[in-house]
């Protein structure tokens, strides 16, 4: 059969992995593109000489320029909480499309602040809250709208493509940081001006782009309208609507879209329904992914990379940047084997142990090393010098990257979007989402003070928590690799523990109401489905 790189256990076709789809998930995710780049860049612009001179940082002690760059960092990542968790009231009355075509004109709002600032922080504030939340509202929508419009076998995948382009966008705001301070005169604003100017490329195609993409056909089905239902998932399939792979998908969306609007559920009930029985386990396992995501250690650095490679010895603005630049390319390597290799192949539950595991090794050292060598003490001397074991340092800071944007990073992504009902899908992915922020806030308005602080001590602690998160995967985190969305009702409807052991034995996992046959083969394929008893 030859080597691919999509889900075995499902009864896809191949023509449902066609060029289309995978067009959808790459304008959609420009969002992720702004959102990655936005990121990242202002860590490196903050370090632009003509940035420090244009807002007036010359004579600013270390302690208000911490709390300064703490502030600006995380502005956004409020933004991104609040944008997050107040839109998918507008994602289920609008849609999928229209709300990502609203975050993206939110977004250009507040990008054209950030670029206009001239000087003025209040811009540079009001521009990264406005900005963060478009972002949080499209890392909202976004991850839903692909998971509901993607076949099982390849959905991973397609989630996959927004991660990818979430870190190619934080690669280039490393490098356009790069780029301008080697080329622009310091004496230019333009110098700062350009890497603030070019998050508006990512917003303008996500808003014109979504122009040609359809509406999720779930969320049609919801709104009653089943002929624009199954005209859309045909395209998206490219089948006949008389195909028996359209047929069953469609008769499965209509029966939980009939179970579940049995009885219409009102604000109040749907939050309640967060705390009811095969709802609670899967909101307990998406709030602590998504936060977690945040501790892996790898926001501290695309937050504030020249920082780090300051604490490792690296002087010289160029220098860091320089070395900020690999750090972006790493990332998007990562996440690449992600989306190609580990989300389809290894699967979410192995991916986030070995994640983990692996990648809290790096950490370790890095703490070791700026514990016994401390080189940016040593820089401050003047003693630039590295031996061996500092370049080790280095790599270790790529190695991590790779390790974490290859498990972590993407599969939460997927999983909190993959898992939740059908009926509340948006409330509850809009509090994972919200919650990732949160967590994401806490690093930037923690790490500078960390840095200066802890020191080495930093890294002791990513390292701790991350290898915690690992054994908290085996223990309580199902496989959800090649499950269709209307059977993850089956699969967390047990006590986790139970699913996870059936799993592990390679059993099929038993629900209340039927058996998910989990690897039994077909003569065609590999197939997962649920049978009833």
């Amino acid at each position: 059969m030859g080597w691919n790189t999509h889900a075995s256990g499902t009864l896809d076709p191949p023509e449902v992995r066609n060029w289309r789809i995978h067009l959808i998930a790459m304008v959609a995710s420009m969002s992720a593109l702004a959102m990655g780049y936005d990121t990242a860049v202002i860590g490196g612009t903050m370090a632009l000489n003509s940035f420090i001179r244009d807002f007036g940082w010359e004579h600013v002690d270390k302690t208000t320029r911490d709390t300064i760059q703490a502030n600006i960092v995380s502005t956004f990542q409020a933004g991104c909480f609040f944008g997050a968790l107040f839109t998918f009231p507008i994602a289920e009355k609008l849609g999928r499309k229209k709300t990502i075509m609203l975050a993206g004109l939110v977004f250009l709002v507040g990008g054209t602040l950030m670029t206009a600032a001239q000087g003025s922080l209040n811009l540079i504030y009001a521009g990264r809250a406005i900005a963060g939340l478009g972002i949080g509202a499209s890392s909202l929508t976004v991850p839903v709208y692909i998971a509901e419009v993607a076949p099982p076998s390849i959905r991973g995948r397609l989630v996959g493509i927004f991660e990818i382009a979430s870190q190619g966008g934080g690669m280039l705001g490393f490098w356009i940081n790069y780029a301008t301070d080697r080329t622009i005169n310091v004496g230019n604003k333009a110098q700062w001006v350009i890497p603030l100017a070019l998050q508006l490329f990512p917003g303008v195609m996500l808003v014109f782009g979504m122009l040609w993409c359809p509406e999720s056909p779930r969320f049609l089905m919801k709104t009653d309208n089943v002929e624009a239902a199954e005209s859309i998932l045909t395209k998206l399939r490219g089948l006949p609507s008389s195909h028996s792979y359209i047929q069953r998908e469609m008769g499965e969306i209509r029966l939980q879209v009939e179970e579940r609007s049995t009885i219409r559920l009102s604000k109040m009930a749907q939050f309640r329904k967060l705390f009811e029985k095969g709802t609670r386990n899967r909101m307990g396992i998406g709030l602590a992914l998504m936060f977690l995501q945040s501790f892996t250690g790898v926001n501290i650095i695309t937050y504030y990379a020249p920082r780090i490679f300051e604490t490792l010895g690296i002087a010289g603005t160029s220098l860091k940047l320089f070395s900020t630049g690999f750090y972006g390319i790493a990332k998007t390597l990562g996440m690449i084997t992600f989306t190609f290799i580990v989300v389809e192949k290894v699967g979410r539950r192995k991916g986030l142990i070995w994640g983990a595991v692996l990648g809290c090794i790096p950490m370790w050292y890095i703490g070791g090393y700026v514990m016994r060598a401390d080189p940016a003490a040593a820089a401050a001397r003047g003693d630039v010098t590295r031996d061996g074991w500092g370049y080790l340092a280095m790599v270790c800071v790529y190695v991590n990257a790779f390790i974490i944007c290859a498990t972590w990073q993407g599969i939460t992504w997927t999983y909190a979007s993959e898992i939740m009902p059908l009926d509340i899908r948006m409330l509850c992915v809009a509090l994972t989402t919200a919650d990732t922020w949160l967590g994401s806030f806490i690093i930037a308005r923690s790490t500078p003070y960390m840095i200066s602080d802890l020191g080495y001590g930093a890294y002791f602690f990513f390292a701790a928590i991350l290898l915690s998160m690992g054994i908290w995967s085996f223990m309580f985190v199902p496989e959800t690799k090649g499950v269709t969305l209307e059977a993850m009702d089956l699969l967390f409807s047990r006590p986790m523990h139970k699913v996870i052991w059936e799993q592990f034995r390679r059993r099929p996992v038993s629900g209340e109401d039927g058996v998910m046959e989990s690897g039994r083969k077909s003569p065609d394929a590999s197939i997962v489905q649920v049978e009833k008893v």
